[in-house]
């Protein structure tokens, strides 16, 4: 069985990056594994396209030329692929779609729009979530595929990671360390640590979607504790190696209603680093009830100050914070165990 592999940026350059080792394979959401579970991968390859609109007309374009190539078309997100889920819906495109689905379905404020996106959600054959608390919110809407839902656990590139814990093995696990750039909640992060006086390395780029970290992080008050480090370009290695060699990671995030911090959640797991995390309740893992960190309400000054200090106080349950982290990622969540799940689901539309 073969599948045509989707990604909103350009699996083939990813792919490419995997191989060469400098980024992890989940990030590819089990594609870089699905050889592994019998299933072959055509990567998508993206083009210099700036709008939504051609996206969805150039991967239209693409999955029709290579249409019998492949049986199944695995993709990460709808974004750029929705002219073949509304030709899905319609009849027109004949092979199974199989899409991960991020943030919960939701009723539309109009009727009009509710109307086509009853027809969109017809073009899937199946949705993967992160988590049930997701899938539980998209029951409520009547466009809910029931029966065709399905919680795949996404977790690291255990390889990839434990090479970096071979090479920074010898470092000593010291300070804070904030990675990460989606939504996060900075004047809380910045403040707590002012507060507390413990030591902080911020990575972040300058500016994410509409938030400008730089000009946030300029104007806040921050204590000589924090260091702030702004990157650009694919950094991911050189970040999970100063994340290696920290005391804890810390994700502090505004409020949303998907799992936004996962990313960094599942990194310090891989790493076997504690983690103190905005308490999301989209998150697939519930990091306090596993041990392997702490989480704080949203917005929340005094309550990030305390479970900074109890970090810094208790290095030893830190410590085991840590091992018990890797252990779930070892057991539940990690690319492998994401690939066979996902080959489970696309297995279910193999020619007899």
């Amino acid at each position: 069985m073969r599948v045509y592999y989707y990604h909103s940026f350009n699996p083939q350059w990813a792919h490419a990056q995997w191989q060469a080792g400098k980024l992890p394979a989940h990030l590819l959401y089990g594609a870089c594994h699905l050889k592994d579970e019998g299933i072959d991968v055509i990567f998508h390859n993206i083009g210099h396209v700036k709008h939504r609109w051609s996206l969805s007309l150039d991967t239209a374009w693409k999955l029709i030329c290579h249409y019998r190539q492949y049986d199944a078309v695995y993709a990460t997100t709808f974004r750029g692929l929705e002219l073949i889920v509304f030709l899905r819906a319609l009849g027109l495109f004949r092979k199974p779609i199989i899409c991960w689905h991020h943030q919960p379905i939701v009723k539309a404020k109009s009727r009009l729009r509710e109307s086509i996106a009853k027809l969109f959600y017809r073009g899937f054959d199946e949705l993967i979530f992160f988590s049930q608390a997701i899938i539980d919110q998209s029951l409520k809407s009547v466009k809910a595929p029931i029966g065709h839902m399905h919680i795949v656990h996404w977790g690291p590139d255990l390889d990839f990671y434990n090479k970096i814990l071979q090479e920074t093995k010898t470092s000593k696990h010291e300070g804070f360390i904030s990675t990460g750039k989606e939504r996060r909640d900075m004047p809380t992060l910045v403040e707590a640590f002012r507060q507390t006086n413990a030591p902080l390395d911020i990575y972040i780029c300058r500016q994410s979607n509409s938030i400008n970290y730089e000009q946030l992080l300029g104007s806040l008050a921050k204590g000589s504790n924090t260091h702030i480090h702004y990157i650009q370009g694919n950094k991911i290695k050189e970040m999970a190696e100063c994340v290696s060699k920290s005391q804890c990671a810390v994700i502090c995030c505004q409020e949303t209603n998907y799992t936004v911090g996962l990313t960094t959640v599942v990194e310090a797991l891989a790493l076997g680093i504690p983690i103190i995390c905005s308490r999301n309740p989209q998150m697939p893992i519930d990091i306090e009830r596993e041990g392997c960190g702490l989480t704080v309400p949203y917005r929340d000054v005094n309550a990030w100050t305390r479970a900074i200090q109890y970090i810094k106080g208790h290095p030893d349950e830190a410590r085991q914070m840590g091992l018990r982290g890797k252990a779930i990622a070892e057991k539940k969540y990690n690319d492998a165990i994401c690939a066979h799940e996902i080959a489970i689901i696309i297995r279910k539309y193999e020619r007899k």
